[in-house]
């Protein structure tokens, strides 16, 4: 290595130590290319005692044990049953060092999922519903949670969802393509430009809770 890429190496790495990391804002929410927010807002103290009242009836669906667990609050109409296609679906990956795109698990029609489980009418999921759906249509709505110390997979969706954190920490991290943020759990609807590569992770000490509706219309327009 030439003198001059030594010193310049030593005059970058001067400049990165002079500049401390900021940790005091790693709670809050960053927008940033395929991560906003919507102006809509719920009562996060409703969202959370709804959330009680479900879980003190039901279980969560899927792979608790690799940290996935979900409940449906959307269903296609008069359909009770849940195959496990439901709770996940469609989903792109590069999986091997040749980088390579495969589709994992077959499509799911977002737009057929129109009626809210029966059971969950007459509560704030109901609202949430309504009100989601007053602004565009929405497909499967469900409650989903992530472990601790947990990370989905490098993946792609056919379609954008809407977030709604009822309970997080600060290890609870969206990553959309290059842009990565905290969604904090206060009421607010998080955008997610899932049709990217994305993850989301949590790496914190609790389990993070929150409703994910898929809006179909994404699909149709790419």
């Amino acid at each position: 290595m030439v003198d001059k890429d030594i010193t310049a190496d030593k005059e970058l790495m001067k400049g990165w130590l002079a500049r401390i990391p900021d940790t005091p804002t790693i709670t809050g929410f960053q927008s940033g290319p395929g991560i906003d927010k919507l102006h809509l807002h719920f009562n996060i103290e409703a969202l959370r005692a709804a959330l009680k009242a479900v879980l003190e009836a039901h279980n969560f669906l899927g792979d608790i044990e690799a940290g996935f667990g979900a409940i449906p609050l959307t269903r296609m109409p008069g359909r009770s049953d849940i195959s496990a296609n439901d709770l996940s679906g469609r989903y792109w990956l590069r999986p091997d060092t040749d980088m390579q795109e495969v589709a994992r698990e077959e499509f799911v029609d977002e737009a057929a999922f129109t009626e809210l489980v029966p059971e969950f009418k007459d509560t704030y999921f109901e609202t949430v519903h309504t009100a989601l759906s007053a602004r565009f249509p929405i497909g499967r709505m469900r409650i989903l949670s992530k472990g601790i110390y947990n990370c989905n997979s490098w993946h792609r969706d056919p379609e954008p969802r809407l977030h709604i954190p009822i309970i997080t920490n600060p290890g609870s991290l969206f990553v959309v393509n290059h842009h990565v943020t905290h969604l904090p759990a206060d009421g607010s609807v998080y955008f997610t430009d899932t049709r990217g590569y994305h993850t989301a992770l949590n790496g914190g000490e609790s389990t993070r809770v929150h409703i994910v509706a898929a809006l179909p219309d994404g699909f149709r327009s790419i």
